[in-house]
């Protein structure tokens, strides 16, 4: 639904060039809400407005819907119809919400009705029903003064639906909400992606927003991203930053002779003894150094540091326990997993870490 190409942004400040956006290859699928995370500075805001052309990128193509916005854009600075006509298609919420103090709630839904020459009485059905799909139904004719932060941010949301969009970009819609304001808003969120279909691209820096809504994400650092991928393929990944920092764990050898490995728990494995099993069945205490479990997408998801008596060697059938009941596992402790035998060497880690320095 949503793909960019080699897509760069470079500002030019004060003499000098900075660079945004370094060559960011992203496929959004249909249907899927979307986490692109990463600090201030990341290039995440200047990303999310080159998928609608409100940033004109310096190189590279965006696509949406299978519509190369980047072809429509045109050599003016001014949008072309074609561009104009193709962003009505895509709905956009703001963080700190963007609405106009001197309308009413439903006049602010109303507004992206009226530049798009809709008449006053389907303006007024139109915002009406959004108004009720968002819950805020019964503050038709308040105006943003008087509402909440979630209020108002759920006021954009329904702004954002009046064009009848298929795809939804949302710039930090949460991070000037308290949690539990933020959690609702989120909840709507994978609520309008489930019953209009809307595919769901949303930038932030919460880790929590990726664990409550997101399908896929992906990392971005210093204008690159540098891991993306479903959240279960990204757990399920030796040495994943993303994976590590949506749970992180921590911990060192208690004492020398000492094995710590990271066990990631996704499906019917989260809910199984798998530790207390590997205990008994080899006869070995097994120290936990650390744990987070967390609910992803509908689905439980943990992970677990724990430590083994002896050297990574003394381990592999203990660890290879671990695997075979649909386990990933992390070997902490690299001086010890390399000195392990040549078929431990070769096992799942090495070769996604292989992998991914081969892209």
């Amino acid at each position: 639904m949503i793909t960019t190409s080699g897509l760069t942004k470079v500002y030019q400040s004060r003499g000098r060039e900075v660079t945004a956006l370094d060559g960011v290859d992203l496929h959004v699928r249909e249907g899927e809400v979307f986490g692109v995370i990463g600090q201030s500075g990341a290039g995440k805001s200047s990303l999310i407005r080159c998928v609608n052309l409100l940033e004109r990128p310096t190189t590279g193509t965006v696509s949406v819907g299978g519509v190369d916005l980047t072809a429509l854009a045109g050599r003016g600075r001014r949008a072309s119809r074609e561009l104009r006509e193709a962003r009505s298609r895509i709905g956009m919420v703001f963080q700190h919400f963007n609405l106009l103090s001197s309308r009413t709630v439903r006049g602010n839904v109303e507004l992206p009705l009226e530049i798009l020459g809709v008449s006053g009485r389907e303006r007024s059905r139109k915002a009406l029903e959004l108004l009720d799909l968002v819950g805020l139904a019964d503050k038709a004719k308040a105006y943003p003064a008087q509402l909440s932060g979630g209020q108002k941010q759920r006021v954009g949301i329904a702004r954002a639906l009046a064009g009848d969009p298929k795809v939804l970009l949302s710039d930090e819609a949460t991070s000037a909400l308290d949690p539990e304001t933020t959690r609702s808003v989120l909840q709507l969120l994978r609520d309008l992606n489930q019953q209009l279909g809307l595919t769901v691209l949303l930038i932030t820096h919460e880790m929590d927003v990726v664990k409550s809504v997101c399908d896929s994400a992906a990392l971005m650092k210093k204008g690159r991203v540098v891991e993306s991928g479903t959240v279960a393929e990204l757990l399920a990944t030796p040495g994943s930053e993303l994976a590590a920092e949506l749970f992180p764990v921590s911990g060192a050898a208690t004492g020398p002779d000492r094995t710590v490995v990271d066990v990631t728990f996704h499906g019917d494995a989260a809910t199984r003894p798998v530790v207390s099993q590997l205990a008994r069945t080899y006869n070995i205490d097994i120290s936990i150094l650390g744990a987070a479990m967390d609910t992803v997408a509908g689905r439980q998801i943990g992970r677990m540091r724990i430590e083994l008596p002896g050297r990574y060697e003394d381990n592999v059938v203990p660890v290879g326990f671990l695997r075979e009941q649909g386990l990933q596992v992390d070997v902490v402790d690299a001086d010890a997993e390399v000195e392990a035998d040549t078929d431990a060497v070769r096992d799942t880690e090495t070769a996604a870490l292989v992998k991914d320095g081969a892209k």
